[in-house]
């Protein structure tokens, strides 16, 4: 099927095909996506999704890990993966004749082999991966965060898991994960460049068409923010992190769009939280920030201080907070984020790799790839109005999730 600049194709095993063509530019990006990731699994074997893809690279039946890097360095690509809460990304950006070659490289690591023989030693890795993570004060403050607002939920535990979960996660547990969660009928191949959609397909049937669907069924369920305030004690910190949580929209509607801006606009650079609360040597650092999964979102307000000036901290945020609930923002605010971001979508949507991530994010979110003028479109429309109409269906005042993370036990 033809969708504007968009071709969708769906194996006769589930695997979705989307491309978009861009004919102007030498190169081309393709991408495999998994629609799994941290909140994919249970408490028992959490992390196993970001262990997971780290053994997509060590071995498949063609090839051992070595052959693996040196396949993607061959043939120039920049290439990357990760992994989120909702999902696991694998991709790389090639000139376009070398295209086949990649998407030939990308759909071999989805059949990986899982090599006994660098599960231990990339076990390990993991686990230095989660001890840098633990001596980061801001990583820490929000697992916590997400561990006491969503309690009882997937989204509670951090994609790296724990360093309980990884030790004891046995080989036969991922490979029962993968065989579940990497089934054709739950991968997406993605690709955009100077491209040829039927050549891209009857490469796809080739390389993927024998993959077996698992028709695995399981259903998300939404999670639902608790108000409450929680902390936790760490003496060999220095400074002190307050995060301050609210819903927002989540990744699959245009508000996700207005709640950056709101975002940027009370917490980013030049931002109200920057000039009255940074720059007037209340803490260090500050801002707010959007969070947002395929059916939930979070504004984050935030301030990392003297452990001493909690309150004070706290209140500047606050205030800021309360000053933009009630009286909106200013038409040169809205002018200065909204041509910041048209300019970065614009410069998006010129090159492969950075159309492929945004292509990712559509069409796991709402089901389908908007234009970039579609994007274009949305940005544009942002006004003092509408994100006063946003402040009042997510306000950023109230009760909320605080939590507060350092060498003091002061809980707000």
């Amino acid at each position: 099927m033809r969708t504007s600049t968009y071709t969708y194709h769906t194996l006769p095993n589930g695997l979705r095909i989307v491309i978009e063509e861009m004919p102007d530019v030498p190169s081309a990006a393709a991408g495999f996506l998994a629609r799994t990731g941290a909140r994919d699994e249970t408490r028992e074997v959490a992390g196993v999704s970001h262990f997971l893809e780290h053994m997509m690279f060590k071995g498949t039946p063609k090839r051992t890990w070595h052959e693996i890097n040196s396949a993607f360095d061959a043939m120039g690509s920049t290439y990357n993966a990760f992994t989120s809460n909702d999902r696991t990304f694998y991709y790389g950006w090639v000139p376009r004749d070398r295209l086949r070659e990649q998407i030939e490289l990308l759909a071999d690591m989805m059949r990986s082999t899982l090599p006994p023989s660098e599960f231990e030693m990339e076990k390990n890795v993991i686990l230095e991966e989660i001890a840098r993570s633990k001596d980061n004060l801001v990583s820490v403050a929000f697992d916590v965060l997400m561990e006491q607002a969503f309690a009882g939920h997937p989204l509670a535990w951090p994609v790296l898991g724990y360093e309980e979960t990884i030790r004891s996660l046995r080989r036969d547990a991922m490979a029962e994960y993968f065989a579940r969660r990497y089934a054709a009928d739950n991968l997406i191949l993605i690709v955009a460049g100077n491209v040829n959609p039927g050549e891209v397909i009857g490469w796809a049937e080739a390389l993927c068409g024998a993959w077996a669907p698992a028709r695995d069924g399981a259903v998300r369920v939404a999670p639902e923010l608790r108000n409450g305030r929680a902390g936790q004690t760490v003496s060999r910190f220095q400074q002190q992190v307050i995060m301050w949580a609210f819903p927002a929209p989540p990744g699959c509607v245009d508000d996700a769009e207005l709640a950056s801006a709101t975002a940027t606009i009370l917490g980013g650079d030049n931002s109200r939280i920057f000039w009255n609360v940074v720059q007037k040597g209340l803490c260090p650092r500050a801002g707010a920030f959007h969070l947002d999964f395929s059916d939930a979102g979070l504004m984050i307000l935030w301030a990392m201080c003297d452990p001493k000036h909690c309150a004070a901290a706290f209140s500047a945020i606050r205030g800021e907070a309360e000053r933009m609930q009630s009286g909106g923002v200013t038409a040169d605010e809205v002018t200065r984020i909204r041509n910041k971001r048209l300019t970065s979508l614009a410069a998006e949507g010129e090159a492969p790799y950075d159309r492929l991530k945004l292509i990712m994010d559509d069409v796991d979110y709402r089901g389908r790839a908007r234009t970039l003028e579609e994007r274009l479109a949305v940005v544009d429309a942002i006004e003092p109005s509408t994100v006063g109409t946003y402040l009042a269906r997510y306000p950023v005042t109230g009760e909320g999730f605080l939590v507060s993370v350092g060498p003091s036990d002061w809980r707000g």
